[in-house]
């Protein structure tokens, strides 16, 4: 409660209302929040009205009381009003000024209601937006605590999914420890099979070397008796009885002079051959295009294009009527020479393909070797793979045997392979190698192998006993790629091998010695090959000069 004293009420009615007058503006009590709701009920413009009334009952009491003391005045008309006028007059002014003074109390008292009107409606918003904070904490605890739940529940989730996979992690770990186990004997058992498997070629070379010792024999009878044709042809392994499919051996020359130097293809040439039984050359470049030669003239004969890459290797059906090439593009193509157009666009290998060969008893099959570990055995007259081999070691060069049923290939861990074309299963293989081997060639006869590798060593190994029948090298003789070729003469008497100084270094088989080296080329040696007639001897360098030796 909020008292007002009306302390300008004159001195005569003292007495009578001396007392202070309680006026009731706001009756408002400080209290918790629970409190402050409660009353809310109340309307604030309702509690101004009963604060307003209790001031006009407060101020009609004081007029009945002034009322009251004014009545000696009324007795005091009755005497002279001469006598009573000054103390009229004196009382009058007092009462104005009493009267004025009330009016300035009951301005301030108006004054101050309309500030606690204005404070009640005040707190009442505040109390409103308090009320509305209120509910939206209480919202989003709501939304926290079903959020809570869910969260709980997923946990619980996750921790049985966790114990499902620490389950199954043991179940597997055990199953690993039982496949090690398992692997294990299996090695050991591979491994004493692989040591009878040893065992047992050792006795086939044995046998094998007896055999050849008969057949040699039998040679020396036979040409003694006049058979000597026979004879040689039973050492080339093949006997050709049609004149179509027949080859003319010559023996070779030493070359020694450079007598054609052609600028043959931009960024390089990669592999280049003679057709059989013909002087004519073919290169194959990074230009993507395949070019003939006539070495007699050093003038372009002839060019074929489609080939989507570079051109790595290429190789010829002994009728010279197919060409086919390896292409960094992933596919090898097979053109129609006669009409110079691809006839075939062999698709199967993910990498670039490095080497490929035709079979030397039919032109059907053709072998390819590319940079995914695989090896492939293609049908011409079908168009499609027929055999994958898949092994674990790059191949940089790869080679038909003379009965066309071994695969010779030579991979990028330094090892020599032979390979069953009709199983694709390995028969044998040997470290030929320290680095990568980068050319296989194969004699006319069929009975030695020669490699080359990123050692600097060319070595020759008999096919049926991978034995080592010689190793050559020179100072100066430095491999140039992974895809160096080179290769032997018709006669099986001399190699050839370039080197990345651009020189060409000839060796004699007989004398283990070198013969000759040329020099013409100033980029570095990529292949070499010797025309089957025995003369000339071509190679193309990293420049794209292809040159032919005499």
């Amino acid at each position: 409660m909020v008292e007002v004293t009306l302390s300008l009420i004159p001195s005569f009615l003292s007495q009578s209302v001396a007392q202070p007058i309680p006026i009731p503006l706001f009756p408002f009590q400080h209290t918790n929040f629970s409190s402050i709701q409660a009353n809310i009920i109340m309307s604030q413009e309702e509690v101004a009205r009963e604060a307003i009334k209790h001031a006009l009952k407060a101020l009609k009491k004081r007029h009945l009381v002034e009322e009251g003391a004014h009545a000696p005045a009324y007795i005091a008309l009755s005497r002279p009003i001469i006598s009573q006028g000054s103390e009229w007059k004196e009382k009058a002014e007092n009462l104005e000024l009493e009267l004025q003074q009330c009016y300035k109390a009951q301005s301030r008292l108006s004054e101050q209601l309309v500030v606690e009107v204005a404070e009640s409606r005040a707190l009442k918003a505040s109390l409103q937006e308090k009320e509305t904070t209120i509910a939206d904490l209480e919202n989003e605890f709501t939304q926290t605590r079903d959020e809570c739940s869910q969260l709980k529940t997923d946990l619980e989730e996750n921790i049985r999914a966790l114990e499902l996979v620490m389950s199954e992690r043991q179940e597997l770990k055990a199953q690993l420890e039982q496949l090690t186990i398992k692997a294990k004997n299996a090695e050991a058992e591979n491994k004493m099979l692989v040591d009878r498997w040893m065992l047992q070629k050792m006795q086939d070379a044995e046998r094998l070397n007896e055999a050849n010792a008969l057949y040699e024999d039998m040679i020396e009878r036979l040409k003694a008796s006049g058979l000597e044709k026979l004879a040689q042809e039973q050492v080339d392994g093949i006997v050709r009885r049609s004149e179509e499919g027949a080859e003319f051996f010559a023996e070779s020359t030493i070359a020694s002079v450079c007598k054609h130097r052609i600028n043959a293809h931009e960024g390089g040439c990669a592999s280049i051959m003679f057709e059989y039984n013909s002087g004519k050359l073919i290169s194959g470049g990074q230009d993507r295009s395949i070019k003939m030669w006539d070495t007699s003239t050093g003038s372009l004969s002839h060019s074929l294009f489609g080939c989507l890459g570079s051109v790595l290797d290429l190789a010829i059906t002994h009728d010279n009527r197919f060409i086919i090439a390896a292409s960094s593009s992933n596919n090898l193509f097979v053109w129609d020479v006669n009409s110079g157009r691809v006839r075939h666009t062999l698709t199967g290998h993910t990498d670039k393909v490095c080497a490929v060969d035709v079979s030397k008893v039919s032109s059907r099959h053709v072998v390819s070797a590319a940079y995914d570990r695989t090896i492939k055995v293609w049908d011409l007259q079908k168009g499609y793979c027929t055999t994958t081999i898949i092994f674990h070691s790059n191949c940089n060069a790869l080679c038909f045997s003379t009965d066309g049923q071994i695969i010779c290939s030579g991979h990028v861990d330094g090892n020599l392979r032979l390979w069953d074309i009709q199983t694709g299963k390995l028969l044998s293989e040997v470290a030929a190698h320290s680095l990568a081997i980068t050319s296989i060639s194969l004699s006319r006869n069929g009975n030695v192998i020669l490699t080359s590798g990123r050692d600097n060593l060319h070595n020759l190994f008999d096919i049926r006993s991978l034995e080592v029948c010689g190793t050559f090298r020179a100072n100066g003789n430095r491999v140039a790629s992974n895809w160096s070729r080179s290769c032997m003469s018709p006669d099986d008497n001399h190699i050839a091998a370039g080197s990345a100084d651009g020189s060409i270094y000839i060796w004699s088989i007989s004398k283990a010695d070198i013969v000759s080296t040329l020099k013409e080329h100033t980029a570095p040696v990529l292949c070499c090959t010797w025309s089957g007639l025995g003369k000339p001897l071509a190679s193309a360098d990293k420049n794209g000069i292809v040159c032919t030796w005499t």
